[in-house]
């Protein structure tokens, strides 16, 4: 899927700089609070393939990062038990921090160059594959922007959210969505979905399988799953490494697009498209660059594409790496079989 610049931000806009002190700060508090619950951590298989074949990747922040040896996913094991991860994120400051703070301050821009476009791209994904246009349920819903965006356009007879965080349940409500405030394993509905949609969720997950099953469940006969979450071997991660952002205590799950077609093949659906419509890689490596001059010691191609002809080839490269599987951000679409 070629992209444009048309709708290009920056990371600056979606994670205003003058509030990022304040994330840093929420961040330690949660990954303290969970280190001192290290005796609640167990060991995993890769959540891809169910390998248990690994190599230590790299720690950070006082958790351990897998390697699988045989499809190349990067997982936190030993990781919070489910019920450790219910509770964390009851409690989680940095979470509190975000509703608080950073959402309020980037919801326009959020609105106009996320979900927008991909409100856009969903609708795009169902007519390219024939997707009924009856019922579409999102899973983790957040602040409804989503579900209500697409609401507004009229494509679906009906909509449902599914979020399990009471409060933000609430936000979804007073919105005049169609809220279910529970956890999609114990989500029943009245008919099969036509469409489920899910971003930026899998990566969090104790247990991707379980969500892909009941995915499927919930899904009717060569029904349609879209999701998104980071990919792992993206511009940004490779080049940053730890020091990636992405790479956190949140995020359980680190695959890329081989290995999420492997995922999804598995859990019994046909992948019909995986892409990397990322807008803001190159950006964020940029900005690394400029705090820190040692990050492009030794790479002087991408000091002239990030520093010395930024202005001239910036938004090409991001661009070449959106549209040829190398960004940070991926998509799946997968058919129910």
């Amino acid at each position: 899927m070629v992209t444009s610049s048309s709708d290009s931000f920056t990371e600056n806009d979606i994670r205003p700089d003058a509030l990022m002190d304040g994330v840093k700060k929420a961040y330690h508090a949660d990954i303290q609070w969970l280190i001192s619950k290290k005796n609640q951590f167990v060991d995993v298989s890769c959540p891809a393939c169910s390998s248990d074949r690994n190599k230590n990747a790299f720690e950070k922040n006082g958790f351990f990062y897998k390697e699988c040896r045989s499809c190349e996913t990067i997982y936190i094991s030993p990781r919070p038990n489910v019920g450790l991860i219910s509770e964390f994120y009851e409690k989680s400051k940095g979470y509190e921090y975000w509703a608080k703070y950073i959402f309020p301050a980037s919801d326009n821009v959020r609105k106009e160059k996320i979900v927008k476009p991909r409100v856009t791209k969903v609708i795009e994904l169902c007519e390219k594959f024939g997707a009924k246009k009856d019922l579409l349920v999102e899973v983790g819903a957040g602040f409804g922007t989503f579900s209500e965006t697409m609401k507004g356009e009229g494509v679906f007879n009906s909509i449902v959210s599914i979020e399990p965080n009471e409060s933000l349940a609430q936000k979804c409500k007073e919105k005049g969505l169609d809220v279910i405030n529970s956890a999609i394993e114990n989500v029943t509905l009245d008919k099969k979905a036509s469409v489920v949609v899910s971003f930026e969720v899998i990566e969090h997950l104790f247990s991707v399988n379980e969500f892909l099953q009941k995915t499927k469940q919930l899904l009717e006969r060569k029904g349609l799953a879209i999701f998104s979450c980071p990919n792992i071997k993206g511009f940004d991660n490779v080049v940053l490494g730890v020091k990636s952002s992405t790479i956190d205590h949140e995020h359980l799950n680190y695959f890329h697009p081989k290995s999420l077609q492997i995922l999804f093949e598995k859990n019994g659906f046909d992948v019909i498209e995986v892409s990397t419509p990322g807008k803001i890689d190159v950006d964020i490596v940029r900005k690394h660059a400029l705090q820190d001059q040692g990050l492009l010691e030794g790479q002087p191609f991408l000091k002239q594409v990030l520093i010395d002809q930024w202005d001239e080839v910036g938004s090409n490269f991001q661009d070449f790496l959106a549209n040829n599987s190398l960004s940070g951000h991926m998509w799946i679409a997968a058919r129910r079989k």
